[in-house]
């Protein structure tokens, strides 16, 4: 398959999509709110191992000394497949295993555990979400516990705790994939490695439509997908930019412009759009289709 480009979209209502360490939605030195990779691929690695597939880089526990605790990278490789033993098992192997785990085969992987040091570039990369609602505020909400604080023995009264959201903000995250990354793996792991296929495309696409949608917790809740644009290139040889600058976003009307992108794009690979047609406004000429049914709007 050739390199496809492409823009995901998630919508945050009264929600925290990415918090920083203080709680607060990661922003840039000038103020500027976004949300890192990292919090586009959690929910996809949760989605993909809820439905059974092998995922390695997503904590798993374990008990010790009374304690759970988080397992190390080795032993979560171990829970998968087997411990690695230094002297028997060998670099192939365990890059076959590799790339047998989804979020691996998608996003690539540093593996360093004793005995073994495997860095793997994804054919899937995301830049950073960044918000293009102009009119995003945060939320601090105060909230009063049922309990005591356990630290003062002299406590009588229940502690307070914050819940740090934002009105609404709307993420756009670029993304490429380049299958070619995979092709210097082939001539190590033989015949039986097919690279990344389409069939692993597919795997994508599925979660990068859903994902966030089907990840609720108490500050995501109100996250959802509301957005996705992606471009199949017709030639191997097709490069583009990161597409989600080119996106114009209208904040008082929720509506997304992408005339740039399809003249950007022009007749070098074929756009296919999803979007909330509910809530959010797409102008495009392009196959364009409800992101819950799947249905052509």
């Amino acid at each position: 398959m050739n390199r496809v480009y492409g823009v995901i979209g998630i919508k945050a209502k009264m929600a925290n999509w990415n918090a920083d360490f203080t709680g607060r939605p990661k922003s840039t030195s000038n103020g500027d709110i976004f949300g890192s990779d990292k919090a586009l691929k959690y929910p996809m690695k949760q989605m993909w191992e809820n439905k059974g597939k092998k995922v390695l880089f997503i904590k798993s526990w374990k008990e010790q000394k009374s304690s759970t605790v988080p397992k190390q990278l080795g032993e979560r490789y171990a829970q998968l497949f087997k411990e690695i033993d230094k002297k028997s098992t060998t670099t192939k192997e365990v890059m076959t295993n590799l790339f047998e785990c989804i979020d691996v085969k998608n996003f690539g992987a540093t593996f360093a555990v004793e005995g073994q040091n495997i860095s793997i570039t994804g054919a899937v990369q995301f830049g950073q979400g960044f918000n293009k609602f102009d009119d995003t505020n945060i939320e601090i909400q105060d909230i009063l516990s049922p309990f005591t604080d356990s630290t003062k023995e002299d406590a009588k009264q229940s502690t307070l705790g914050t819940k740090i959201t934002v009105d609404e903000a709307h993420y756009f995250y670029g993304f490429s994939i380049n299958p070619n990354n995979y092709n210097e793996y082939k001539e190590v792991l033989g015949s039986d490695f097919n690279g990344y296929t389409k069939e692993d495309y597919k795997e994508f696409k599925k979660v990068a439509l859903v994902s966030a949608t089907a990840y609720s917790t108490n500050s995501k809740f109100g996250c959802e997908n509301e957005f996705a644009l992606f471009v199949e290139c017709k030639d191997k040889d097709t490069y583009l930019p990161d597409l989600s600058e080119y996106i114009k976003f209208d904040s008082d009307k929720r509506e997304v412009d992408l005339s740039e992108i399809e003249e950007l794009v022009g007749d070098r690979g074929e756009i296919e759009v999803y979007s909330n047609p509910y809530k959010l406004k797409v102008i495009t000429t392009k196959i364009h289709k409800n992101i819950f049914t799947n249905e052509e709007i």
